[in-house]
């Protein structure tokens, strides 16, 4: 692959903005980060915003396909689609369902995972278990008729990926609740609190065990009162904690969005998506987990009137960010270098740094994304 120099853009470094470097590309990383950079090619960028792929740990879906009914032909289909709208990296989440739905979804990420290396598509860099092991009380959308309980063996017959990263969404106060977070730990998956209405002490038993980290912070949690911490002041208060949150302004109002992540500030936040199959696809009604769900003005509810996930890209939870006050380096924090982060990857994706993959994203002016590339190759 020839190298190529991206000149005169301004480049979201993990602390600051610059317009005044040149950012060189070799064998599909950066290279070096400095002034009068050359290479065989070069890439006038004037205009032009670059900042590193969004990375996005929580997606069900988009385009019509359901994750927990995509074959390897679909979950590519997302993955074109993720990589048009400027994500490099995702992990494909599961609703709790039937074994075999398990067993076959686990295969495809498998078998995609095999050949996705040069194709131009988000790529795969794990997979994530959201809710099986959840508290019924607090299921959101889920169908909690899948829902188990933890007695010491239930993690064995779930299927793993050859390679890459596990993520588990569970609630501690269940039935072997933390038994399950030190397993998951001890296993190498990374364990996540969420669809819980666990308190302060099982809480900080689940920390000590090994969880770090909150799933869609305020949804499908108890929220926070002032003579009652809940689960969401736990995580507001307890410092070495992270959370992820759906930064679409219906999950969570936008003033509460905004003082959420500048309470805890967004060295310690993640945006995603939390993206169902009928993203992409504009208003109107769509199967989805077994029912159906509506879309409208870019709300989703079921047929218990639940919200039923999101149906924004991880441009537009980034770009919401920006409206509400935050900067260029702090929502390029939260949207790529933190989920890098807790995913182990953060010498790899998530930041314009010399040794990091060259998974990158450009937008215009006016915040439209312009190009992704992947791996030093521009695709979209």
């Amino acid at each position: 692959m020839p190298s190529l120099v991206l000149k005169n853009a301004y480049f979201v470094l993990p602390d600051r903005v610059t317009t005044d470097l040149d950012v060189l590309i070799e064998n599909g990383r950066i290279a070096d980060i400095g002034s009068n950079l050359t290479a065989s090619k070069q890439l006038d960028c004037k205009g032009l915003t670059i900042l590193p792929g969004f990375i996005d740990i929580h997606n069900h879906g988009a385009i019509g396909i359901d994750v927990n009914e995509a074959d390897v032909a679909g979950l590519y289909n997302i993955g074109r689609f993720l990589a048009s709208q400027g994500v490099t990296s995702w992990l494909p989440t599961i609703v709790p369902d039937r074994d075999e739905v398990y067993q076959r979804i686990i295969a495809s990420i498998d078998e995609l995972m095999s050949f996705q290396e040069g194709e131009p598509i988000a790529k795969i860099v794990g997979v994530h278990y959201e809710g099986i092991f959840a508290n019924k009380q607090m299921c959101g959308a889920l169908r909690p008729e899948f829902f188990r309980a933890f007695s010491g063996n239930e993690l064995e017959s779930l299927p793993r990926l050859k390679n890459g990263i596990h993520l588990m969404t569970l609630a501690p106060e269940i039935q072997g609740g933390i038994d399950l977070t030190r397993k998951l730990r001890q296993s190498g998956w990374i364990p996540l609190i969420g669809h819980t209405k666990a308190d302060s002490k099982t809480l900080d038993a689940a920390f000590e065990a090994g969880a770090r980290h909150l799933t869609h912070f305020f949804n499908a949690m108890t929220g926070l009162h002032h003579r009652e911490l809940g689960v969401v002041g736990w995580g507001l208060t307890k410092d070495e904690v992270t959370f992820d949150i759906i930064a679409d302004g219906v999950h969570v109002a936008p003033q509460i969005l905004h003082l959420a992540c500048r309470t805890k500030t967004p060295e310690k936040v993640l945006l995603i998506s939390d993206s169902v199959a009928p993203t992409g696809l504009g208003d109107g009604t769509f199967q989805l987990w077994g029912g159906k769900i509506s879309v409208e003005n870019k709300r989703t509810k079921n047929e218990q009137g639940n919200i039923a996930g999101s149906v924004i890209t991880m441009h537009d939870a980034f770009k919401n960010v920006v409206s509400l006050g935050f900067s260029l380096v702090e929502a390029s924090i939260m949207a790529s270098a933190n989920p890098a982060k807790l995913l182990g990857l953060q010498d790899e994706i998530g930041a314009i740094k010399i040794g990091s993959k060259a998974d990158l994203i450009a937008l215009n002016k006016r915040g439209e994304r312009t190009f992704t590339m992947l791996d030093g190759k521009i695709f979209w």
